[in-house]
């Protein structure tokens, strides 16, 4: 039997430094990963859910990105948007580290 967990591999943990991000898609998704200072792991979309910009061209500041388009922030921990323009929150993924490797779980 199956928890209908998805995980993928879309990251090496050496990729991606403490208080870094990284880009990455799974299929047709564009994914952000973040390696916080706490040394904790968060995924959500790499797409602002405003205007197409890729969040990982932001700034990364604690726990929150910010698009470079408009400058918008989003939560990294829950994927909620946190000030204008934002009017929609970001999809976020479950991460674990398995050994040497960044897994996502990416709903089928």
């Amino acid at each position: 039997m199956t928890d209908g967990a998805n995980w993928v591999r879309l990251a090496g943990v050496k990729q991606v430094g403490k208080g870094e991000m990284f880009a990455a898609s799974a299929g047709k998704r564009k994914i952000a990963i973040y390696h916080l200072e706490d040394d904790s792991w968060h995924a959500t979309d790499n797409v602002c859910t405003h205007a197409f910009a890729l969040l990982t061209e932001g700034f990364l500041e604690g726990d929150e990105i910010e698009c470079p388009l408009h400058a918008g922030r989003f939560s990294v921990r829950s994927g909620k948007g946190l000030c204008a323009p934002i009017d929609a929150d970001l999809n976020s993924y479950a991460v674990r580290i398995d050994g040497a490797d960044v897994l996502v779980n990416i709903p089928g």
